[in-house]
């Protein structure tokens, strides 16, 4: 893998677990400014929150994506969040955690739906207004399922009138649906 700011390779072995000390070496080795915490979900994990302030006090901008089910209460005010809403045909809409939404600044966090048909979109529409997420985060990202008919989504949302972006899964465009680690 490439990092997208400086373009140097790095690689992690599977399951090795690594120390603090070990992955800021290979983080500062780097040069890049920015570093993103993602991966099933980061907030689930043991030693998230420490590594992400020590990530924040070493000058880093730091992202969290979070897959939304995990509170973000705990996270440090100064890393951004793009938090996944999860809709229903994604079967994991009751996992949403609502208070996350709440917390939400319209200064620098997202917000993110993955869409899967017209009733995803429906049911994000509602949670848009529900939560006025349009004057709670910087942006709100709609993204089509891949390999679904994007035309009839794209229409509705076009024609909602709400300040949403459009948002293409453009890795599995560009390397495939089954490619990970891009």
């Amino acid at each position: 893998m490439r990092c997208v700011w400086c373009d140097s390779e790095y690689t992690f072995t599977g399951g090795e677990k690594m120390s603090f000390d070990v992955i800021f070496e290979q983080l500062d080795a780097f040069d890049c400014p920015l570093v993103e915490v993602t991966g099933g979900e980061p907030l689930a994990q043991k030693n998230v929150f420490p590594f992400i302030t020590e990530l924040c006090d070493r000058g880093y901008e730091v992202l969290i994506e979070t897959g939304g089910f995990v509170s973000t209460d705990n996270v440090d005010r100064r890393a951004k969040i793009i938090l996944d809403v999860k809709c229903p045909a994604s079967v994991e809409a009751e996992r949403n955690h609502w208070p996350n939404l709440e917390r939400l600044r319209p200064e620098m966090d997202e917000v993110k739906f993955v869409v899967a048909d017209l009733a995803d979109w429906e049911f994000a529409k509602g949670i848009i207004v529900k939560y006025d997420l349009a004057g709670r985060c910087k942006e709100i990202l709609v993204s089509p399922v891949h390999g679904i008919d994007m035309r009839p989504i794209a229409e509705a949302v076009s024609q909602s009138g709400l300040k949403v972006r459009f948002n293409l899964q453009l890795h599995k465009h560009i390397w495939g649906a089954d490619v990970h680690g891009v």
